[in-house]
């Protein structure tokens, strides 16, 4: 019982320093790039950190007709991005969605985005035995100008 008590404590603490957490699964510094007036697509990044072995397997936004979870990779010499089916979470360690690496892609977005303004987003995560929940997420939009991510080819 009382390592069980120690637990919750841990997962309660962690909560109440990061952005979101639900479950298992904590978001810590969430932000989306802001955008120029055409701009149609844009990512979001942040820090998840699973207590249990646990997977992101996708997301949604108001913001964005479509949402994906990508990849960049460099494949001879060219950067490439492209969706990702799912995002393995080990258990314990930080895993961070960051510019040229893994993020969240959201595209057709309804209108420019701005510093200033926040992007609500919905995650939705898959635990070893298939349980699914979600965590919703309010992420801050920085300047466009904020630590450069390179696009490829879908």
């Amino acid at each position: 019982m009382k390592h069980t008590r120690q637990l919750i404590a841990a997962i309660l603490s962690a909560c109440t320093v990061t952005a979101a957490c639900a479950g298992g699964v904590s978001v810590s510094d969430p932000w989306v790039r802001g955008t120029v007036a055409a701009q149609k697509a844009t990512g979001a990044f942040m820090g998840l950190t699973a207590s249990a072995p646990t997977r992101l397997v996708g997301a949604s936004s108001p913001a964005a007709a479509q949402v994906e979870v990508h990849e960049m990779t460099m494949e001879n010499d060219v950067m490439k991005m492209r969706p990702v089916a799912a995002l393995d979470l080990p258990a314990g360690a930080k895993v961070d969605l960051k510019p040229g690496g893994y993020h969240i892609m959201l595209m057709g977005l309804a209108k420019p985005l701005s510093e200033g303004m926040t992007v609500p987003m919905t995650l939705t995560f898959e635990a070893a035995d298939g349980a699914r929940e979600t965590v919703d997420v309010e992420a801050p939009v920085r300047a466009l100008t904020a630590a450069p991510m390179k696009h490829g080819m879908h």
